[in-house]
């Protein structure tokens, strides 16, 4: 796909740390609603289905409380930063069969074995090392996962992902580990007001997508772009996000610091 000249859509980066908090149920569905109208809209200035395109709620930092709140809403999967943290939330939610759970931070090895324990996904996946601690956690429960590749875009020293021009030959070596389903490429855009910069980060992931696709290994997929947050979705999805990674604009301002998420991020995380 290609951006019509014309589009001109703000970022959202000035609410950051102003979003009102979800109290009730009532609050999530209006929520929601209104992220779902500006996903329909997005889709409408590109002539792209709202149905390609999946809202993943981002509940870090939130308590189990508040998530039964967004899941009485009809949420049913949560993306969480902290492994331990998303784990101690899966076991107190436990009742709930039908929930899913997205691990979409930076992973240390040793923490392997609890996203192998619960998680649906991840999409966060960056070295080799976290491939084998993954794969060897996986076989030993018999389970699969679903992950991402994440690639650094913005060329921010702060951001975790691989440079571009090192992934398809980390792609070229997915293959060996079977136990992890390859279903696209995930980045974390500029966190700036100047919505072309934030623009170019996108356009970066989708255009570097289509060239992968020529040489992938055949059982690797790059369907899925997971890029857009609560400040800069929309532009995301005009330029082809299928996952966005929506928090503080469903769930509220956040009172722990980004820094404790992102203990490297220099410029935080607007999620």
């Amino acid at each position: 796909m290609s951006t019509p000249p014309s589009l001109d859509t703000p970022t959202q980066h000035d609410q950051h740390g102003r979003w009102p908090q979800a109290e009730s149920v009532e609050d999530f569905q209006h929520n929601l609603a209104a992220v779902q109208a500006r996903i329909n809209a997005s889709c409408q200035r590109v002539g792209r289905d709202p149905s390609s395109v999946r809202l993943l709620p981002v509940s870090k930092t939130k308590p189990a409380a508040s998530l039964r709140l967004a899941y009485a809403a009809g949420c049913r999967q949560f993306g969480e930063n902290k492994p331990q943290e998303a784990y101690r939330k899966w076991e107190e939610m436990a009742d709930l069969s039908d929930l899913h759970w997205s691990v979409i931070g930076h992973l240390q090895t040793n923490k392997a074995k609890l996203v192998a324990r619960f998680a649906t996904e991840f999409q966060a996946l960056d070295s080799l090392r976290v491939a084998e601690a993954l794969e060897r956690r996986l076989q030993a429960e018999g389970r699969g996962l679903d992950v991402f590749v994440q690639v650094n875009t913005s060329g921010e020293a702060s951001k975790y992902g691989l440079p571009p021009e090192e992934v398809a030959a980390f792609l070229q070596q997915l293959p060996a580990f079977s136990a992890l389903r390859v279903r696209g490429l995930m980045t974390l855009a500029l966190l700036s007001a100047d919505a072309s910069r934030v623009r170019n980060c996108f356009i970066l992931l989708r255009e570097l997508r289509e060239r992968l696709r020529q040489d992938a290994p055949a059982s690797i997929a790059l369907d899925e772009l997971s890029m857009g947050m609560s400040g800069d979705y929309e532009i995301a999805i005009e330029e082809g996000a299928t996952v966005v990674r929506v928090g503080q604009a469903i769930f509220g301002a956040r009172d722990t610091p980004d820094a404790y998420y992102w203990p490297t991020a220099e410029q935080g995380d607007a999620r």
